[in-house]
């Protein structure tokens, strides 16, 4: 495994999303003892950056990964996130990015983790009501006190990282980029760049659609939320099974899978990316870590960037707005 720099904090090429551990898709929180294995053998493999969530579960999944690095926390670079649970507010799925919630917050995670500092500490969606120079300066605070070592954003545009990165400088931002989602080359990358903000792309294999397994709706179980999602309902379903189709053809051309091929893709995209492909699979992990010795040519990056966009917004209307891009 290869490592890079996000700013001046160094991570595996390829980082692993522990969410569909415990929430969001089918079969999550069914077999936790095999999210733990997976864990484990990530960190076998080299991977270091681990990523979670409060609002995973919400708690569980934090819990879920306290768990699994019991006795192997100095090997992690660990990331967490703030900002969708309002704690003396309205509870879960509300913004809530005062300093207040925030110090309320991070103890909690640091409880869960069973650590005594958090490596990179995000905020999960810029929040309207409370200014990024007040939300950046108590995560300045924290990393003060050593509760944090760095300052993330996540699905922030512009000018909120701008605006951030001028009271705690930024380590990284967090959006959604991949094959099939690529609204942030245009406006945010380039900021990302010339501020050395790196970049941590989420849902890097198109929430398994790129994998080349997801051939009906009916593999989804009612919990899983990609029921809703635009993307994997009706004719935008059956339209985007041909990007699937072409990964699919050029990984056979290479000799790998199609989720090595979407990987190997976006770790093409610059040496500041460090994508979390999420999984509770030991199997997949070991498929995903592998994308970082796949080489593809000039002429199969061409093929891949030019394929159509993706049939459908990547977001219900709902969680769209709380997006800025």
């Amino acid at each position: 495994m290869r490592y890079i720099n996000l700013r001046d904090l160094e991570v595996s090429r390829i980082g692993l999303g522990a969410m569909g551990m415990s929430h969001g898709y089918t079969g999550s929180g069914t077999d936790d003892a095999e999210s733990v294995r997976t864990v484990h053998r990530a960190l076998d493999l080299g991977v270091t950056l681990i990523d979670t969530a409060e609002i995973y579960g919400p708690y569980t999944n934090e819990e879920l990964v306290g768990k699994a690095l019991k006795g192997r926390r100095e090997k992690v670079v660990l990331a967490t996130k703030f900002g969708m649970v309002s704690h003396a507010g309205d509870g879960a799925w509300n913004l809530d990015s005062g300093p207040a919630n925030i110090r309320t917050a991070v103890e909690g995670s640091l409880t869960r983790l069973g650590t005594d500092h958090i490596d990179l500490y995000y905020q999960h969606r810029v929040d309207p009501a409370v200014p990024i120079e007040e939300t950046a300066g108590a995560v300045a605070e924290l990393i003060a006190e050593g509760k944090v070592r760095a300052f993330g954003l996540s699905e922030a545009g512009p000018d909120s990282i701008r605006r951030a990165h001028a009271v705690q400088p930024v380590t990284a931002v967090q959006s959604e980029y991949s094959l099939w989602t690529r609204g942030i080359e245009e406006r945010v990358l380039p900021v990302l760049r010339e501020l050395n903000i790196g970049l941590v792309p989420f849902s890097p294999l198109g929430r398994g659609f790129l994998t080349g397994t997801l051939r009906s709706t009916d593999q989804f179980d009612a919990s899983d939320f990609r029921r809703d999602n635009p993307r994997f309902t009706g004719e935008n379903f059956q339209r985007n099974l041909a990007i699937a189709d072409d990964v699919q053809a050029l990984a056979s051309e290479v000799g790998a899978t199609p989720a090595q091929v979407a990987l190997a893709w976006l770790l093409a995209q610059g040496d500041d990316i460090a994508p979390i492909p999420g999984t509770k699979r030991v199997s997949r992990v070991e498929e995903n870590s592998a994308a970082d010795a796949v080489t593809l040519t000039g002429e199969q990056l061409d093929r891949l960037s030019s394929l159509p966009p993706a049939a459908g917004d990547t977001h219900t209307e709902a969680q769209a707005q709380m997006l800025e891009r």
